[in-house]
């Protein structure tokens, strides 16, 4: 006690730098607190925006699931199967041969439709991919004769288009609709004299007489022009012998029908390319006879496309989530 007497300044600071230490570890706390409580509000509202984004997901796919046509509706009633073929016809496209003619024999399946229009709306494309619609179509009709098809057109049915529409029974299209263009194209680019102008050098070794066939960057040969038009008339009249099987005695004598050149629907109906004007409605209705229509096409599946991109991106979430754990 006579200690404390005794030195009385030297015991007050040592009270006050107790009293400075115990506030520098309180505020360290408090400090360490706060930034743990702003790190986990970040957290959560990142967590927030992903489960908001998964409702908002989940939201769109039903609406697209309840509002977008399907076989399961109706399918078990009476209905017009239908099969669209739209844009250019490629292995590579929505229009290939292995979904329409997917599309085409679930239609053929079916119990309960009572025909299938294959609705057209394209500029044509791949003879192959045309030509094997056109044999799947009459083989399904060889195996199912009471089961009726119709072509219907939109706005365009040209070339491979009309390749495949010559399979069906009947023929349709709007007045206005373009109808034809019964032909084989093959198309390149010359550029020996862009070369000469800007002065490049062309090199190209190849094995085999022929393997440079119609280089665009070498003068034309004339084998080659005569090998490759020997291709497209024989091409060219596989097309002619498809289009008289399918039309027969309804095509007109006329010199230009397989000249290339297409017609209105109003003329194609003259020259029996087609058999008459009505759209998929009327020829559901009226010839058909089942008016409710269903979709057979098969379509791109976006939702499991989409699906994919957002397990993606959920993934980089979690992935980013760790990242702030650790910071």
């Amino acid at each position: 006690m006579a200690t404390f007497g005794d030195f009385p300044p030297e015991s007050g600071t040592k009270k006050n730098q107790s009293a400075s230490g115990d506030n520098s570890w309180e505020r360290d706390v408090l400090r360490d607190l706060a930034f743990a409580a702003i790190k986990e509000q970040r957290a959560k509202r990142r967590w927030g925006y992903v489960f908001k984004l998964l409702i908002l997901l989940y939201l769109v796919g039903f609406m697209i699931l309840a509002y977008s046509p399907g076989k399961l509706s109706s399918a078990a009633e009476s209905h017009t199967a239908l099969v669209d073929i739209r844009g250019i016809i490629s292995a590579d496209s929505e229009a290939n041969a292995d979904a329409l003619v997917t599309g085409i024999r679930e239609a053929f399946e079916s119990e309960t439709a009572k025909g299938l229009i294959l609705r057209l709306n394209t500029p044509g494309g791949s003879p192959v991919q045309a030509g094997l619609v056109n044999d799947e179509i009459q083989r399904l009709r060889a195996e199912r004769p009471d089961f009726p098809v119709y072509a219907v057109v939109q706005d365009v049915c040209a070339s491979g288009g009309y390749y495949i529409a010559v399979a069906a029974d009947e023929i349709y299209a709007d007045k206005a609709s373009i109808v034809g263009s019964i032909g084989v194209r093959m198309d390149s680019f010359g550029l020996t004299g862009l070369i000469d102008k800007i002065g490049i050098e062309r090199r190209s070794l190849t094995a085999g007489d022929n393997k440079a066939f119609l280089d665009p960057f070498l003068p034309m040969k004339s084998d080659d022009v005569e090998h490759a038009q020997q291709m497209l008339d024989t091409i060219h009249q596989q097309f002619i012998d498809v289009v008289k099987a399918g039309r027969g005695d309804r095509l007109q004598d006329n010199d230009e029908l397989f000249s290339g050149l297409f017609w209105s629907g109003e003329t194609a109906v003259d020259l029996g390319l087609i058999d008459g004007l009505a759209g998929s409605g009327k020829v559901a209705r009226d010839l058909v006879g089942a008016e409710e229509i269903i979709d057979y096409t098969p379509r791109p599946n976006y939702l499991d496309q989409f699906t994919g991109k957002l397990g993606s991106s959920i993934a980089n979430l979690i992935s980013e989530k760790s990242k702030w754990s650790l910071q």
